[in-house]
């Protein structure tokens, strides 16, 4: 059974874990040349940018949403260096009262950034003040009580809220509409990834050559935060067994000692795959008697190993329950006699 502490402790879990701090701050890109992939979003952004710097104006508030590990955070700090402006970070979850927002709100300078994380999490109560805020640059404010009370707007300075969600659907609707730019963020092909590793590895000191540096990425899940935090590990494995560079053989003899395969699967994702199919026969199976076969939370199961098992097309839901698939069965070398056809 893996523990709470286990799963934080997952090399290949894409959400954001205490270690990541350090790595992240020193290895995020400043400026919007610097950052590697998502070519679209930037293409867009670079005009954006440009033309609210020529009318003198914030950038209009900025919506990213898309899987965690992305660079959501990191693609924020670039919109404010890029913008010269001051760069606010809080989260959801620490905006408990409107007057939290207030205060933040209040104390922000003209064309400053604030960067709400996970802002599908805000209160309602505190949504409701965000509204007039991002409209009007407002604040509605109640003072006293009862049939005393009397509400006062106070004047905000211009400026530019982003908000991050790995949950866009979660959001209210009167919330996303008030985004004026709102961008996807897409899954990194290895290619990119490979880039973003030997840009690591040169701001690390580590010695890394082509071949390893895609060999890291291919098993990175698309995703930045993975390929940099097996970047790591990988280094550690080059420095005490091989020759201190990373090369194709070292990253291969590291990545499989973590028991991560060539499509970046943990034992975890094994586990769960192998155990539909030893005890169910591949399906189909609800949630809840997965999580109990794998001693593991139900949510969890649905918003961590799910997600990336569809979509490399391994895992299927269907009205009756999970189900692996033939690509499944034949990347853990299972023969798929006697598996249900329901896709």
């Amino acid at each position: 059974m893996m523990d709470e502490m286990d799963f934080e402790n997952r090399i290949v879990a894409s959400g954001y874990t205490p270690e990541d701090n350090d790595i992240e701050i020193s290895l995020r890109p400043q400026h919007i040349d610097d950052y590697i992939g998502q070519e679209k979003v930037k293409e867009n952004l670079r005009i954006y940018i440009e033309a609210a710097k020529t009318r003198c104006e914030p950038l209009d508030h900025v919506l990213l949403y898309g899987p965690p590990g992305l660079g959501k955070t990191t693609l924020a700090g670039i919109i404010a260096n890029e913008m010269g402006v001051n760069f606010r970070v809080t989260s959801g979850p620490a905006i408990e009262k409107p007057g939290d927002l207030a205060a933040l709100l209040t104390n922000l300078n003209e064309g400053d950034v604030l960067f709400v994380d996970e802002i599908h999490r805000l209160s309602r109560a505190v949504e409701e003040v965000l509204y007039p805020a991002m409209e009007d640059n407002a604040l509605d404010i109640i003072i006293g009580k009862g049939p005393s009370a009397r509400s006062i707007r106070l004047d905000l300075k211009r400026f530019t809220l982003i908000g991050a969600t790995t949950r866009a659907g979660q959001l209210s609707a009167p919330l996303r509409d008030r985004f004026g730019v709102i961008f996807r963020l897409e899954l990194y092909t290895p290619e990119e990834l490979a880039g973003i590793v030997k840009r690591s590895a040169g701001i690390l000191n580590i010695g890394i050559d082509e071949d390893g540096a895609l060999e890291i990425a291919s098993r990175s899940r698309g995703t930045p935060r993975i390929a940099n935090r097996l970047l790591k590990r990988a280094r550690d494995f080059a420095q005490v067994l091989g020759k201190g560079t990373i090369d194709l053989e070292s990253a291969q003899l590291a990545l499989n000692r973590m028991e991560i395969d060539e499509l970046g699967l943990d034992n975890i994702d094994r586990l769960l795959l192998s155990s539909i199919i030893k005890f169910y026969k591949g399906g189909p199976v609800g949630l809840e008697t997965i999580a109990a076969a794998i001693g593991e939370e139900a949510v969890t199961i649905e918003d961590v190993y799910e997600p990336y098992l569809m979509q490399i097309g391994f895992l299927s839901r269907t009205p009756r329950g999970r189900m692996v698939t033939p690509a499944g069965y034949a990347h853990l070398g299972i023969p798929t006699e006697g598996q249900q056809t329901l896709f």
